[in-house]
């Protein structure tokens, strides 16, 4: 794979998004996240990175399985399908020129803008250990990593778009001070996305820290295991006793998974009791394992090079930094640093 096989599109409009690292990844971030990503990179200049810096900011004492975890979600990325010759793909600690940024915005940006950001407050008062001036600025070093590419969109969730508008605020206080004529730095839109909230094992939303999640990866014996113990309608107590999908933990994968013939099966069957709950687990078992499939042979010949997949982020990286630096330029320029 050679650098000048990906060169960003010009023409297209730009993307940026990014993960923090936590390692192999769960289908609750496929069906959040990477689907959607899936879909822009063929209609969009796509930036996706990896937040080791931001993973930082809350685990800034954990710090022994951050490599490991780091391409543990590259792998995760390619293999679902994130292909590095439509879209770039880069480490955020790899790319100083965020830092840079970052610092050069904070010359300018009101620290009560970051103060009155409601997660820090909120996460603060709950932790007084992430009362660090790396945490109160992530959102700022956020705005680095969006504004120095310029990116017209950032796909979020509406519970997200307070952030973006935070990166807004930010480089419409710049363009006003420095550049007041030809605006350097664009304000970007939140592309707003229907993200799945994909249930977990307990019913709650899926998150590896809940220790409720179905891996990206896990084998088809684990998905089975899995899904056969998850808890099911209560009302059900022996077989012959009537449920309702609509009390049941496992009726949302099934609104994911199942086809309409399939959902309205176990609707039916449910109901009148006709089926027993291992019956209606068996179609969603099989549905997961067929969408795991491709993923995990994907992902077992790159795990096999690793030295591919460190390729793909070194090429990635290199495309990133080409325009940072130009975005930096810029920004010196404006501001008086252009010597």
């Amino acid at each position: 794979m050679s650098a000048s096989a990906n060169t960003p599109s010009q023409t297209r409009e730009r993307v940026l998004s990014g993960m923090r690292p936590t390692g192999a990844l769960h289908l609750g971030h496929y069906h959040g996240a990477l689907k959607n990503w899936l879909r822009l990179q063929s209609t969009h200049d796509c930036f996706f990175f990896v937040a080791d810096w931001h993973a930082l900011t809350t685990h800034y004492q954990q710090r022994e399985d951050i490599e490991r975890n780091v391409y543990d979600m590259v792998v995760d990325w390619l293999a679902a399908g994130i292909d590095p010759e439509q879209a770039t793909l880069f480490i955020q600690s790899r790319m100083p020129e965020h830092a840079e940024l970052f610092t050069l915005l904070a010359m300018s940006t009101p620290s009560s803008w970051l103060e009155r950001i409601p997660s820090y407050k909120d996460q603060v008062e709950r932790n007084r250990e992430l009362a660090t001036y790396g945490f109160l600025g992530y959102p700022l070093l956020q705005a680095a990593d969006i504004l120095i590419y310029k990116a017209a969109g950032v796909p979020v969730g509406e519970d997200q778009t307070s952030h973006v508008e935070v990166t807004r605020e930010v480089a419409r206080r710049f363009n006003r001070i420095y550049s007041p004529d030809a605006p350097i730095l664009p304000e970007p839109q939140a592309l707003l996305t229907e993200t799945s909230r994909l249930t977990g094992l307990d019913g709650q939303k899926m998150s590896k820290s809940a220790g409720n999640a179905i891996a990206m990866r896990d084998t088809p014996e684990v998905v089975e295991s899995k899904i056969n113990t998850m808890p099911t309608d209560p009302q059900r107590v022996r077989r012959g006793d009537p449920g309702d999908p609509a009390h049941c933990p496992v009726w949302p994968l099934h609104q994911v998974y199942s086809d309409g013939d399939t959902r309205a099966w176990v609707q039916q069957a449910c109901k009148t009791a006709g089926i027993g709950c291992l019956d209606c687990k068996r179609p969603l078992i099989e549905a997961i394992q067929k969408e795991q499939a491709p993923w995990r042979e994907r992902a077992q010949e790159l795990l096999a090079d690793p030295k591919k997949v460190h390729w793909i982020v070194e090429v990635g990286t290199e495309r990133a930094r080409a325009v940072a630096r130009k975005t930096l330029r810029e920004v010196r320029g404006a501001i008086g640093l252009a010597y």
